[in-house]
């Protein structure tokens, strides 16, 4: 499953139009069976400026903020709680609000030249869109505070040895690599997938003794699934596993 940022005339500047949009779509995926992989790309020279600061200006700043935030977190939610890997695919620009959403994906592909910049102190505001949380797990929380702090602005070779993106690719070839290891999560366990996300993420909010209840629970339900089934008769068997996400 494909989602496409599509405001390309103002860079995917996040306004309150796109953000409903990025829910309703993200809505969308969550209610159709079968979606086992979506990647998260953006039309157009960037993949996002981050939000619209004209319509901040435009209006009262601080209702246009909230009516811009609320369905975005709501978002990153939806897309945090879902089976279904989430793949950023990350070209010319990715900045403010845009980076957060990209960090809250579960794994990134940005194109050669990508710039990167957190960008919220640099117009005096602080983070949203789950940047606060992501940031400082994928970094570490000192140079998380450089990144926040000075909004000095990444280069794709930087963000990748950060950890900000799993790969780096030639432009032209970022739909296909991003579509390519899309394909391999299809194929792949897509529960066993969204327990694997789920653990990840809230490891680091739990003890050592409540991350093993957790992972005991994950793997006896794990173990009822079908396509648990189905990998341990293929290890038997010495061949590939055919999972059906089920």
């Amino acid at each position: 499953m494909i989602l496409e940022l599509h405001r390309p005339e103002a860079l995917n500047a996040l306004n309150v139009e796109l953000a409903n949009a990025v829910l309703s779509a993200v809505r969308a995926i969550e209610r159709e069976r079968g979606v086992r992989a979506v990647v998260l790309c953006a039309a157009g020279r960037a993949f996002g400026v981050g939000g619209d600061l004209q319509a901040m200006q435009s209006g009262e700043a601080s209702d246009v903020a909230r009516r811009l935030i609320e369905p975005l977190h709501e978002a990153v939610r939806c897309l945090a709680q879902m089976d279904a890997p989430v793949i950023a695919a990350l070209h010319g620009a990715v900045a403010g609000g845009s980076l957060s959403l990209a960090l809250a994906c579960d794994l990134a592909i940005a194109a050669e030249g990508t710039r990167f910049n957190l960008a919220y102190a640099s117009v005096g505001a602080s983070c949203d869109v789950n940047g606060s949380w992501a940031l400082p797990r994928i970094v570490g929380l000192r140079k998380a505070m450089e990144i926040a702090l000075l909004s000095d602005t990444i280069d794709a070779t930087e963000a990748l040895r950060l950890g900000l993106v799993n790969r780096v690719v030639p432009e032209d070839a970022l739909r296909q690599e991003a579509l390519a290891l899309a394909q391999r999560l299809v194929e792949g366990p897509t529960l066993a997938y969204g327990r694997l996300k789920r653990l990840l993420r809230s490891s680091f909010d739990r003890d050592l003794s409540q991350q093993l209840d957790e992972e005991r629970d994950a793997f006896i339900a794990s173990s009822k699934t079908r396509d648990f089934a189905e990998g341990i008769q293929a290890f038997l068997e010495k061949r590939t596993a055919r999972f059906n996400g089920t």
